[in-house]
C-alpha cells in the first residue's frame, strides 16, 4: 500500500478491456478474429497470411489499425466498427463493481485504446455506466494507442488531472509506464497473458498489483481509503 502521507486520488483511470470486466470473458478472442477477417478481405490473403499481418502491425506501430492506417490508408472508423459487431453477452452484471465504484471518492474516467461504443456496451452490460465522467478513446487520442505518453498527456490536459493525484488502473503493464514517468500511481491488474509479456522485465514502475479488480478496490477502500477517511475527521 502507498504511503500515507501520500496525496490521496481524486482522479481514477480505468482501461477497459480486460481490467473493468475480467479477463475470462475474452472479448477480446471475438475482436482479433474480426481483425484477421477485415485484413483478409482488405488484402485478399489467407486468414493466416491476414493474422501474421495483424501481429507485425500491432509490434510496430502499437495497434493494428495504425498499422493499416499507415501502410493502406484505411478509414479507421470502418476498421473500428467491423471488429467492434461482437457479442458483448460474455460480460455479466457486476453489482460488486458498481458498490465499489459508489463507494470510491473522485471522479472516474475510462482510458482505453477502444472506442466510445464499445466502451459504452461494457459499461451497459456491467451496470457502472453512471459513474463515469467521461471516455477518452483511440478517436480522441488520434488514433495514437496506449502507451505513448503524449496520449498521457492530453488527458492529463483534458480532464485537468493532477498526476499526483491520480491512479491509472491497466491490464498491461507497459501502459502504465508512462502515468507512472508522470507521477501518477499505478495499478497492474493481472492476466495470465500480461504476465507472459513481462517475464524477466523491470516493473519499477508499478505501485500495485491485482488479479481481480473488485478484490484489488475492496482492498484500497477498506485500507488506505478508510485510513484517509478517519484522519480527516
Amino acid at each position: 500500500m502507498p504511503n500515507p502521507t501520500a496525496p490521496q486520488p481524486d482522479v481514477w483511470l480505468f482501461d477497459l478491456d480486460n481490467t473493468l470486466y475480467p479477463a475470462r470473458c475474452d472479448l477480446f478472442a471475438q475482436t482479433d478474429r474480426r481483425m484477421g477477417d477485415y485484413i483478409s478481405r482488405l488484402l485478399d490473403v489467407h486468414y493466416d497470411d491476414a493474422k501474421r499481418i495483424q501481429k507485425d502491425y500491432w509490434r510496430k506501430y502499437g495497434t493494428s489499425l495504425r498499422g493499416l492506417m499507415t501502410e493502406h490508408g484505411i478509414a479507421p472508423t470502418e476498421f473500428l466498427d467491423y471488429v467492434h459487431d461482437i457479442d458483448y453477452s460474455p460480460v455479466p452484471a457486476s453489482p460488486s463493481l458498481d458498490s465499489a465504484l459508489g463507494r470510491l471518492r473522485g471522479r472516474k474516467i475510462v482510458f482505453t485504446n477502444g472506442t466510445v461504443r464499445h466502451a459504452e456496451r461494457v459499461l451497459e452490460r456491467l451496470g457502472v455506466a453512471h459513474h463515469f465522467e467521461g471516455v477518452y478513446d483511440i478517436v480522441a487520442a488520434d488514433y495514437v494507442p496506449k502507451p505513448e505518453i503524449s496520449v498521457y498527456r492530453d488527458v492529463v490536459e483534458r480532464y485537468r488531472v493532477r498526476p499526483a493525484h491520480a491512479v491509472m488502473l491497466d491490464d498491461i503493464a507497459a501502459n502504465l509506464r508512462p502515468a507512472a514517468e508522470l507521477g501518477m500511481r499505478t495499478v497492474w491488474i493481472r492476466t495470465p497473458e500480461s504476465v507472459q509479456r513481462v517475464a524477466g522485465q523491470t516493473l519499477d514502475h508499478i505501485h500495485h498489483q491485482a488479479d481481480d479488480l473488485v478484490d484489488w478496490l475492496y482492498e484500497w477502500l477498506d485500507g488506505p481509503a478508510a485510513a484517509a477517511a478517519a484522519a480527516m475527521d
